[in-house]
């Protein structure tokens, strides 16, 4: 039975059951959000789900809460936020409403669980705690700034503050799942242009995509650049060593670093080349031609270096 009400605590929120909304409220957008802790509304009813309040987790009665004595742990021990509760039994229908093919849904299910949920289970539960000069602008963190603040007087303004909050995090849910089963998409291109590369050093693809992943998956350790069009020019790229950082695999030559249109053709001496980053992990040229022509000046500069 579809429920007509989507229960979560009132006062002030926080990522765990706003993130619970998002899924919570695309799966049963005809349902209303209540906001309360009155007992006539968090005691398990066959018209509610409740969710990070109410004492209990039992999901065949639909309440999820975290917050008691014995509350749900993963199976490697780390603690369940509302959202890990949500995700881990309604994900799978989330990522299926939206149009998530059936056959990367449990990979992407698993992705984003890993990724995006367990950092805010963590955050909730004070397992995990950002520090630095960033922690403020984590993503827990930004939707608590909507909160009203300690002396506003408005009774409605912790209400409009979730919503404005619920909209926002929408947004990265979506974005993110979408950027998670478009991976998944793009791996598919990605290895059958390493296949027609053969033991080429040089990848070309149809278009700008994801690629380090499935390069990475096809033990493809002999490719040093990546060639794609963009839009009205052609991008040449370098390929990162390690999935964290900035190292890659090769860099762009020296010369060319920071220079664009005539003075970057002078230099490298290809006809079209217009563009190289000062930190030489990307360059454009104007045709594919000079592109190629680029990327096999820079992989016949790497293995110099190399060798």
């Amino acid at each position: 039975m579809n429920p007509d009400f989507l229960v979560t605590h009132s006062g002030g929120f926080h990522a765990d059951e706003l993130l619970s909304s998002v899924i919570l409220t695309r799966l049963y957008p005809q349902a209303g959000i209540v906001r309360s802790r009155s007992p006539e509304w968090i005691t398990p009813g066959a018209n509610r789900i409740i969710y990070d309040v109410g004492g209990i987790y039992d999901a065949e009665a639909r309440i999820f809460d975290h917050h008691q004595r014995g509350a749900p742990l993963r199976e490697d021990g780390q603690p369940y936020s509302s959202f890990g509760l949500i995700w881990k039994h309604f994900g799978h229908a989330y990522l299926a409403a939206s149009n998530v093919p059936d056959a990367h849904v449990e990979a992407v299910h698993a992705s984003f669980d890993a990724s995006f949920v367990l950092p805010v289970d963590l955050t909730d539960n004070g397992a995990l705690s950002p520090t630095g000069p960033l922690a403020i602008l984590t993503l827990p963190a930004l939707l608590e700034t909507l909160k009203p603040v300690f002396d506003e007087t408005d009774p409605e303004a912790e209400d409009r503050g979730f919503h404005t909050a619920l909209a926002i995090a929408r947004s990265f849910v979506e974005a993110r799942v979408g950027k998670s089963a478009a991976k998944l998409r793009a791996e598919a291109l990605v290895q059958r242009a390493i296949a027609e590369a053969g033991e080429q050093r040089i990848l070309e693809l149809p278009m700008g995509m994801p690629f380090r992943p499935a390069v990475v998956r096809a033990g493809a350790d002999h490719l040093l650049f990546v060639v794609h069009p963009r839009g009205h020019d052609w991008c040449l790229t370098g390929i990162r060593r390690a999935e964290e950082g900035f190292e890659l695999r090769a860099d762009l030559p020296a010369g060319w670093a920071g220079l664009t249109d005539a003075d970057l053709e002078a230099v490298c001496g290809v006809e079209g080349a217009s563009f190289c980053h000062n930190g030489r992990f990307i360059a454009a040229a104007k045709t594919r031609e000079a592109a190629m022509a680029m990327a096999e000046l820079a992989v016949a500069e790497a293995v110099a270096i190399a060798g």
